[in-house]
């Protein structure tokens, strides 16, 4: 079964339980908590620096490097209404995103960074522009916190999709980055403010 039909089963599963019981938006208790790690392959971070390409976290967002692993960027969880077991909602992000050019001189610098549920994808939007743009995504190999554990976690390989690259590539001038281009592994893990 693919993804998108295992996601549909789940939304239809969630819709016909009744006791669900989702998180408040206006819930006055301990605020959200967690964190979403990016973290580029060496692989993609050879690939990317030959081509002229680099990107580094913005605040509040934090960097790191593992020889082993590759170069984590961290966003901190700022809010969010998300259930990710039942593909529900979205989680608010600090920090952004920058990705530079050095062969075209060009930057672009994305904030407002959240995390959906639904489409398991991590949006921002560009500084100076209104619409979050889709820059990665969960990958085949997703693996979902069962439902009511908390914190809530989602694990997997990080692609970069389509609509990802294309406004990449015509923002920087480059043509390096394609639809679905493996980047390494994105992890989530959020608790609910209660």
């Amino acid at each position: 079964m693919n993804r998108t039909a295992v996601r549909t089963v789940a939304a239809a599963a969630a819709l016909a339980a009744t006791a669900i019981a989702l998180p408040s938006a206006s819930a006055t208790g301990t605020p959200a908590s967690g964190s979403v790690a990016l973290t580029a392959s060496n692989a993609f971070l050879t690939s990317a620096l030959r081509s002229g390409i680099a990107a580094v976290p913005l605040p509040t967002a934090t960097g790191s490097y593992n020889g082993a692993t590759g170069a984590t960027a961290t966003f901190p969880v700022t809010g969010g209404n998300a259930v990710l077991a039942r593909y529900y909602g979205s989680v608010t992000l600090g920090g952004g995103i920058a990705f530079a050019d050095a062969l075209t001189g060009k930057i672009v610098c994305f904030h407002q960074v959240s995390l959906s549920a639904r489409s398991q994808e991590l949006s921002a939007v560009p500084d100076g522009g209104t619409t979050p743009v889709n820059l990665f995504e969960f990958g085949g190999d997703t693996v979902i916190s069962n439902i009511g554990v908390k914190p809530e976690t989602l694990t997997g390989d990080a692609d970069i999709p389509a609509d990802g690259a294309a406004y990449l590539d015509q923002a920087l001038g480059t043509t390096f980055f394609t639809a679905n281009q493996a980047v390494g592994s994105l992890s989530a893990t959020y608790t609910p403010a209660s």
